[in-house]
């Protein structure tokens, strides 16, 4: 280590210096080589380029599917209104054609919309709004983001509070609301959410917010608060405003016992077969 070139190289190369040679390396040959780093340096640079930026074809076919995209959401949009506008219309049809026949069945149609969701309710109740975590790489933290479970555990916590009506980012809930996850997404009847979410029950606030208090959901959210740093906010409301959902398909329709087919000669009613629905 001391002495780590070889006794014969270091005589050879003060001969060389003795008798006039010039140095194996010269100027010429290190600015080659300078040289060729340079245009390697270059070659691999406008490679990389080449490679990284995006070719007229992709760009074109992600043009054309944004604004399909864009399309089909402002259809979507307008057929939902529709359709809002015309179940609006049948129910109003449905009361007039109903209210002086049998009132009972009006009441009675009333109450099943309401509970089914069909109809829009306002009054009292509680909001809790939950947020993701502020935190560098959501990605690499899942445990700190708002789940599917999380809100299903908070839903089923107010029903069993006494909640009369619950929405969930202004998606009113029915006996058939399905509330999953699709990749980054939260779904509540496929209609996709993001955070904050925020849950909102009509019902008598202080004694929801008991009865969460004393339920497995509040206790889920007091970990989610202090383990997982997610946002909790409860809130007592006065007056809250729940959207009905959109009417569903009728699969199958029987007759009450001792109700009679009305014959009218201005409308028809088909009744489909049971066995064939």
């Amino acid at each position: 280590m001391r002495n780590p070139l070889d006794p014969g190289y270091r005589a050879v190369a003060d001969r060389r210096a003795r008798e006039g040679h010039p140095p194996r390396h010269t100027s010429w040959g290190t600015a080659a080589v300078a040289v060729l780093a340079v245009i390697l340096g270059a070659a691999f640079t406008w490679s990389v380029a080449a490679l990284r930026a995006p070719q007229p074809g992709a760009l074109a076919a992600r043009d054309v599917l944004a604004g399909q995209i864009t399309e089909r959401t402002a259809e979507l949009d307008e057929l939902r209104a529709r359709s809002t506008d015309l179940a609006a219309e049948i129910d109003s049809l449905q009361t007039a054609a109903l209210s002086d026949a049998d009132s009972p069945l009006v009441d009675q149609l009333a109450a099943d919309q309401l509970l089914t969701g069909a109809t829009a309710v306002y009054g009292e109740g509680l909001r809790i709004t939950l947020t993701d975590a502020d935190v560098e790489d959501p990605e690499t933290d899942p445990d700190s983001r708002v789940r599917d479970s999380d809100l299903q555990t908070v839903v089923n916590g107010l029903w069993n509070a006494g909640a009369e009506a619950i929405a969930v980012n202004g998606q009113r809930l029915s006996t058939t609301t399905a509330i999953r996850t699709a990749g980054d997404a939260i779904l509540v009847d496929v209609v996709p959410l993001v955070g904050p979410y925020t849950v909102e029950a009509i019902g008598d606030p202080q004694g929801m917010q008991t009865a969460m208090a004393r339920s497995t959901a509040g206790q889920l959210l007091a970990v989610l608060q202090s383990t997982y740093g997610i946002g909790v906010h409860t809130s007592a409301q006065p007056e809250l405003h729940l959207p009905g959902i959109a009417a569903r398909t009728l699969r199958s329709a029987t007759l009450p016992e001792g109700v009679s087919v009305v014959q009218d000669p201005a409308a028809t009613l088909d009744v489909p077969d049971p066995e064939e629905s």
